[in-house]
């Protein structure tokens, strides 16, 4: 998988791949996510990618990503609010 937005591969955790199917998240939605997202960093690298889907009920779908040589999906997360 292939970030458009970051023009780099996707990697995802253990633990990111149970938290998304644990939430009924494809890879196909997890890159929806983060290349359609909107997008808040904590520092140079590490930041949430988090986008409303409509027909979810679940509130925003966010993942938490660290960006190097690759977009590393640490964890994803629903039921997200955006703290300011």
């Amino acid at each position: 998988m292939q970030s458009a937005r970051f023009d780099r591969p996707v990697i995802i955790t253990r633990h990111a791949a149970q938290r998304m199917a644990e939430r009924h998240v494809t890879p196909e939605l997890l890159l929806r996510v983060i290349d359609e997202g909107q997008t808040r960093y904590s520092d140079a690298v590490r930041l949430w990618a988090w986008l409303e889907v409509p027909g979810r009920d679940d509130n925003l779908l966010c993942a938490v990503l660290v960006l190097e040589d690759a977009v590393i999906v640490k964890t994803v997360m629903h039921h997200w609010e955006l703290m300011p």
